[in-house]
């Protein structure tokens, strides 16, 4: 459960780290001027905004409000395209286009995964209630009584005058 809390706090300041080291790894491993035109304004955008609409779709969902924990399909979704964009921080030239490529295609999925649970978690299911001993079913409800004949009730008729003229 730990591991879930993590990474729960650790989407928001993900948003500004990962475009961060985007930026410092251009610095650092000498990747060049049309690189650092890519990491200005494709790469460090495209994260931070990504990654906020990530962590909204992630925030929006109930069970993760509640537990404050993200679900293990987020740990794996999250942990590969987190470490994907750190290898791109990176810039060798050998194998930067095949993973650019795929961070894209994992970010693109991690979207889809966030939309799927969302949207199953949305969906009218079974009420839950929370209890002290863990989660009970709440009880259908019982039928409303039935309502008495219409010959036993009073029917009142009103009838309208036309006006005088």
């Amino acid at each position: 459960m730990w591991v879930r809390r993590v990474f729960y706090g650790w989407m928001i300041p993900a948003a500004f780290v990962l475009p961060l080291w985007l930026l410092v790894g251009w610095g650092v491993f000498n990747a060049g001027g049309w690189a650092f035109l890519w990491v200005l304004f494709l790469a460090i955008p495209s994260v931070f905004i990504g990654q906020l609409l990530l962590t909204l779709l992630v925030r929006a969902r109930g069970t993760v409000r509640a537990e404050r924990a993200v679900s293990w399909w987020d740990v794996l979704g999250f942990g590969v395209w987190h470490a994907l964009t750190i290898a791109l921080g990176f810039f060798n030239q050998a194998w930067w286009a095949p993973v650019m490529v795929l961070t894209i295609i994992v970010g693109l999925a991690l979207f889809w995964l966030e939309l799927v649970q969302l949207w199953r978690e949305a969906k009218p299911s079974a009420v839950l209630m929370r209890t002290t001993e863990g989660i009970g079913y709440i009880p259908a409800q019982t039928p409303p009584p039935p309502r008495p004949a219409t010959s036993d009730r009073d029917v009142i008729v009103i009838t309208e005058r036309p006006p005088a003229v």
